[in-house]
């Protein structure tokens, strides 16, 4: 196949950017374009809701803008009774789970089978074992201020994350705050921690304080003022980045969804990739949202072309009892057939 920029797609989520996939399909042809930066933002302020992914629709040519955010992952500075807590509950929603502490009993993966990541190390060397992207959201839940302070001078040290919060009683954390403003960290970026860390719901057991903690995250990730700026943007299924990003799509079709109408199983931007042998990687929905387009993309992935189908689910609602009903429009294109514009940004 020829150059695959998929591979720079990925790697700038990888480092957690927010991409702008800019496709323009035309009867014979499907060009796409990569932004990110600052052109990436400039495309997400320009998608019409979080419901469609359609910028234009004029004659013969459909532009289409996939805005892409980073998986979030959580990382958890200290492995104690909260993390412990915390980290299933972040599973479940869905986060890449890293947990950091310096002591074997707490950091190993038997603790935190969930976490994609356990590192066992002194917290005076975090910069060696990791590196805050933009993308992440840090939680500093150790057993003393000394390491808290530890941690929050290597967050504050680099990229600013999506969010930082440490626990403690008003005491510790004035303490910690103000030796790291003594440091010479500027107090602007010092009062973005929050802390006291979670949504104030009385919460006291280790449980209650990290679904307090996750309230909060959740809270800033889909609350925060650039959310609301970035209301389409749609979080990368990073499985199915991984794999465009590989060398031989010849067996493979993508199926986008464009834009969804009522009670659709998944939005405009889910994304799946189905294989010639019937695997898939990711979801669009399940069940009859996914088998009404696999068949076809079978033949896509021999014609090496791409079509564009609603599917209907309705009627499928009323007879099986289903909550899901609506339709969604859907791109089905051969993964090898996508050409990239020469002026990717």
């Amino acid at each position: 196949m020829g150059f695959n920029n998929y591979k720079r797609l990925y790697q700038s989520l990888q480092n957690g950017e927010l991409v702008s996939l800019v496709s323009s399909y035309k009867p014979s042809s499907l060009t796409k374009t990569i932004y990110t930066g600052d052109a990436a933002k400039r495309w997400a302020e320009k998608t019409p809701s979080s419901e469609s992914l359609y910028l234009e629709k004029t004659g013969d040519r459909n532009l289409t803008v996939e805005v892409l955010r980073p998986h979030p992952t959580l990382i958890i500075f200290g492995g104690g009774h909260i993390s412990k807590a915390l980290s299933p509950m972040a599973a479940i929603l869905d986060y890449h789970i890293t947990v950091y502490d310096d002591r074997p009993f707490f950091a190993n993966q038997v603790r935190f089978p969930e976490a994609r990541q356990v590192i066992c190390d002194g917290f005076d060397v975090i910069g060696q074992n990791l590196e805050i992207r933009g993308h992440e959201y840090v939680v500093i839940v150790t057993r003393g201020h000394k390491h808290d302070q530890d941690c929050l001078r290597f967050v504050l040290s680099g990229r600013e994350p999506a969010y930082m919060g440490m626990i403690g009683s008003k005491r510790r954390v004035a303490i910690v705050r103000r030796q790291i403003e003594n440091e010479g960290v500027p107090k602007a970026k010092i009062d973005k921690l929050r802390s006291p860390i979670g949504l104030k719901i009385g919460a006291v057991s280790p449980a209650e304080i990290a679904v307090a903690i996750l309230g909060e995250i959740i809270e800033a990730r889909h609350l925060s003022e650039e959310a609301q700026t970035l209301a389409g943007e749609a979080t990368a299924d990073m499985d199915v980045m991984a794999y465009l990003a590989g060398d031989d799509l010849s067996e493979a079709a993508v199926i986008t969804v464009l834009s969804s109408k009522g009670s659709t199983p998944r939005a405009a931007g889910a994304k799946m990739v189905a294989f010639f042998d019937g695997r898939t990687i990711g979801s669009i929905g399940g069940g009859c949202a996914e088998a009404a387009v696999l068949g076809e993309a079978r033949e896509i992935i021999q014609s090496g072309g791409y079509a564009l189908r609603t599917v209907d689910l309705t009627d499928s609602a009323d007879d099986d009892g289903m909550v899901c009903g609506g339709t969604m429009d859907i791109m089905i294109e051969a993964a090898a057939a996508v050409k990239w514009a020469e002026n990717a940004s």
